[in-house]
């Protein structure tokens, strides 16, 4: 290489250890003062009062929404988020072994998600929160 990057690359190191090696030999000079004041002789500020952030309102996916009366026969409530009900077919997924020993990603429908999952024998896990937006009631 034949700039001048190529030629002093790792001369940072050299220096500083020939610096080091001639700084201890000779007397250091006084350092000349620093253009940051140093944090105790800065002045203290006050301390601003902690805002209260109001609690916000489920939206989106977090809402509860209500559902049909299947998914309600299956989660045993009127209304749920999306996130919950997804999270309790994964639940009942889990407790009854229904997913596919050799492919962990598709899952085996018995009679109660075949209810839900539009009477399928096997859905693949990406399907299932697809699956559950149908059950869940449009608001105008």
């Amino acid at each position: 290489m034949s700039t001048a990057y190529g030629l002093l690359r790792g001369s940072r190191a050299l220096f500083a250890a020939a610096r080091s090696a001639a700084g201890s030999a000779a007397p250091k000079a006084a350092a000349p003062p620093s253009k940051r004041a140093p944090a105790a002789a800065a002045a203290p500020k006050a301390a601003k009062p902690a805002k209260q952030k109001k609690p916000t309102q489920p939206s989106g996916i977090m809402k509860a929404k209500p559902i049909s009366l299947a998914l309600q026969d299956f989660v045993g409530e009127t209304e749920i988020s999306r996130v919950e009900a997804v999270k309790k077919v994964w639940a009942y997924i889990k407790a009854n072994n229904l997913q596919n020993p050799v492919d962990r990603r598709e899952i085996f429908c018995d009679d109660t998600l075949k209810k839900l999952f539009e009477g399928k024998d096997k859905v693949g896990f990406l399907e299932i929160a697809k699956l559950l937006s149908s059950h869940f009631v449009k608001s105008a």
